[in-house]
């Protein structure tokens, strides 16, 4: 699958903006993404494996919020960070 990378996080990606990774749920594409660029998962997700307020990520052009949401090879994964400011 194709997951999308916000340039927010893309220091840990080496400014990848697209990485194509396997998982069968969203908790395992994300722990695969965190073998390959360490600390990027902690990023996203807390110690409570809750996706972190300020994320959202899109299958599809559907929000998950369930890390155990089930993916396939040929989903669209969009990872995007709120923005705040004042």
């Amino acid at each position: 699958m194709t997951v999308h990378i916000p340039s927010a996080l893309s220091s840990y990606t080496a400014q990848q903006s697209e990485i194509s990774i396997e998982g069968a749920t969203l908790a395992e594409m994300l722990a695969a993404l965190d073998r390959y660029f360490p600390g990027i998962r902690f990023r996203i997700v807390t110690e409570q494996d809750r996706i972190r307020p300020h994320i959202r990520i899109f299958v599809n052009d559907v929000q998950l919020q369930d890390l155990s949401a089930p993916l396939s090879k040929a989903d669209t994964v969009y990872i995007v960070c709120a923005l705040s400011g004042g």
